[in-house]
């Protein structure tokens, strides 16, 4: 099984660990509403207690996502946003804050731009690991290896379809943290998280002894409080974006998100110590 990592990303979940709660992972589609708003958002998710933030790449052909995010990738694709720019705000993103930071990406545009260049300029520039959307784990060798030689985390996801052989293979190539996707079907956010997740993060649980992480649907504080008390991190992203679609062209949308995103987290933040010999 994969070591502990070393990256902000492994340091962020021994201390979780130690503190007796789940980990808050926030997405966020870089560029949307401009790119020049994405390091002050992000420093805003991150004074509402946040302790991971997900950049998203916009792509013109999101797949695994519902309308709200597809529609944040647009607006932020017809801003300029590009990986260039990404990094940049990345860069600005440094100069105040060391919070974990994951590039969230299809492949497209990483191919476009080469893994070999992708893994010293995204390491240069402050990202700690990658998470790749559509890559298929039975070809990830070649892009894992580039990745990790900067010392990027790479992570994939597992779905309640997920067959052994894929948990397995998921499990083997991945660092940092493992993300389950609570349901089949794209992101957006639901009424009550699936009933099978809890089956999903015991299977996975039998493959790594990485940390776990479940998103997809997820946007209420109860629904952060149920899925914090079973594994190691929870995933807010469509109902952050959504908040960011409605207040966009407010110059108080910072102050919204903190405000949010402090609700969202506030049972993880209140939550019990966890007891001796218990996973988390």
């Amino acid at each position: 099984m994969p070591a502990p990592s070393e990256t902000r990303i492994g340091e962020l979940f021994v201390r979780t660990k130690e503190q007796g709660r789940a980990a808050f992972l926030a997405y966020l589609t870089a560029g949307d509403p401009d790119p020049d708003r994405t390091a002050e958002l992000v420093l805003a998710l991150e004074r509402g207690g946040a302790d991971l933030i997900e950049l998203g790449l916009p792509f013109s052909d999101p797949i695994a996502d519902g309308p709200v995010i597809q529609r944040a990738s647009d607006r932020a694709l017809r801003a300029g946003m590009n990986l260039p720019r990404l990094l940049a705000s990345v860069r600005q993103i440094r100069r105040a804050s060391q919070i974990p930071l994951l590039l969230f990406s299809y492949m497209n545009p990483l191919l476009r731009y080469g893994f070999e260049r992708l893994a010293a300029d995204a390491g240069e520039a402050g990202i700690d690991g990658v998470l790749l959307t559509d890559l298929s784990v039975e070809e990830a060798a070649e892009p894992v290896a580039q990745l990790r030689s900067r010392n990027l985390d790479t992570v994939f996801l597992a779905a309640p379809t997920s067959t052994e052989r894929r948990l397995e293979l998921v499990a083997r190539h991945s660092s940092g943290f493992v993300y389950l996707v609570s349901r089949t079907g794209v992101t957006g956010e639901r009424a009550a998280v699936a009933p099978g997740v809890t089956e999903l993060i015991e299977r996975a649980r039998r493959h790594t002894a990485l940390p776990l992480a479940v998103g997809f649907g997820i946007s209420t504080p109860d629904q952060v409080a149920a899925m914090g008390a079973v594994c190691e991190g929870v995933i807010v992203g469509s109902a952050i974006v959504s908040l960011i679609e409605k207040h966009g062209a407010s110059p108080d949308l910072p102050r919204h998100l903190e405000t949010f995103t402090a609700c969202l987290t506030a049972p993880l933040r209140h939550a019990p110590a966890a007891a001796p010999g218990q996973h988390r």
